[in-house]
């Protein structure tokens, strides 16, 4: 089974968007980054998948909306992170 396709929606200076970049580089996980700084169709993209969201970071692993840093963070903690990013 290969990983699931991550996804993050970040701003360019979000101190949280640094600490959840970090973590799933630490993890070996290969991302792919929307810079939402300016709005646009990246920020639309994100939410329409999580239309609650009005914060950054969101963070998506293959179809699960994980939320923000701390969710990662909690996942983390949780002993649950590695399992989500096996797929």
């Amino acid at each position: 089974m290969s990983a699931p396709k991550i996804e993050i929606y970040t701003k360019f200076t979000c101190g949280f968007c640094h600490r959840a970049k970090q973590l799933l580089a630490s993890k070996g996980a290969e991302f792919t980054e929307f810079d939402i700084s300016m709005g646009g169709v990246d920020k639309a993209r994100m939410l329409e998948r999580a239309p609650s969201a009005r914060t950054v970071p969101q963070i998506f692993i293959g179809n699960l909306h994980v939320g923000g840093s701390d969710d990662l963070a909690a996942l983390e903690r949780a002993g649950k992170l590695d399992d989500l990013l096996a797929g």
